[in-house]
């Protein structure tokens, strides 16, 4: 069965889906995205993906392209039209199509929005096998990382040069003051050398990620909390524990950097509590309904 895609108002099989070739997306990756993980049919966390999305469009004045009940409409018809009920959806809003110039086009074109969908694992029902090993990379993104742009060229190059060294994530830091910002798609976090939980505090330097709040949510429901205290790479070294969050990552222990383990290179005991708090909120929050 071909997997279906929503653009611009259509239904299409998505080997037929396209885009102008002045579409200001293509062109110049003026527009924004999200991603929503699916678990037994069930969006995670949708409304946190959703408020991002309205959020981020605001910061770079682009207007919704639908009203959002009828956003969720189209979501959830993707969804059921590639049958997935394990896996993501994706969506894309875009500036419109126009004649290639950088300022904003005088009449506003049309705003694009491209939706689509694909099976994806389960949802991981032990933390043992789930792990990655990650490298450290300079952050060379732009500065308002806060915004969930589709300008992605410097996370790419990262995720790319974490491949060719056999890890699956880098974990980004700036050049300048060596502070760790956040994963080339992931969020950071790590337990220090003397047991503190810490993730760094929100600014523009990193992307508000949505699993990262659901989990801080959930934390202080079971009375735990994290401290969000920049990191920086000569305290990496001494970390006891370090994970990652998203919206396909979920909780994912990092177990080696830079081919050095991790404390004694297995998930460690926050990292492994978080991981089942967080399994328990996928599959029942109400939040996650679609």
């Amino acid at each position: 069965m071909s997997r279906i895609a929503y653009v611009n108002g259509r239904y299409l099989p998505q080997r037929e889906a396209c885009v102008n070739v002045e579409d200001r997306g293509y062109q110049f990756g003026d527009g924004i995205y999200e991603v929503v993980n699916l678990h037994a049919g069930r969006f995670i966390d949708a409304d946190l993906h959703l408020a991002r999305l309205q959020r981020s469009l605001g910061e770079i004045r682009l207007p919704m392209p639908m009203p959002m009940a009828s956003l969720r409409l189209v979501l959830e018809e993707v969804v059921r039209r590639n049958r997935v009920t394990e896996g993501l959806v994706y969506m894309q809003v875009g500036r419109g199509v126009a004649r290639r110039d950088h300022a904003f086009p005088k009449r506003a074109p049309r705003v694009s929005l491209v939706v689509t969908s694909r099976h994806g694992p389960p949802y991981p029902t032990s933390i043992e096998g789930w792990n990655i090993a990650a490298i450290t990379h300079p952050d060379l993104r732009w500065a308002r990382r806060d915004i969930k742009s589709v300008n992605l060229l410097p996370n790419v190059l990262a995720r790319q040069a974490a491949k060719e060294a056999g890890a699956g994530e880098a974990i980004l830091f700036d050049p300048a003051t060596r502070v760790i910002t956040e994963g080339a798609a992931t969020s950071f976090w790590m337990v220090d050398a003397e047991g503190v939980l810490r993730i760094p505090p929100l600014t523009h330097t990193i992307l508000p990620g949505c699993t990262r709040a659901a989990l801080l949510e959930e934390m202080a429901l079971h009375g735990m909390r994290a401290e969000e205290r920049p990191a920086t790479l000569d305290e990496l070294a001494g970390a006891r524990e370090a994970f990652i969050t998203s919206a396909g990552s979920f909780v994912k222990p990092v177990l080696s950097i830079d081919g050095r383990p991790v404390a004694d290179g297995q998930p460690g005991p926050v990292t492994r509590r978080l991981f089942e708090i967080f399994a328990r909120h996928a599959t029942g929050a109400p939040r996650n309904a679609p």
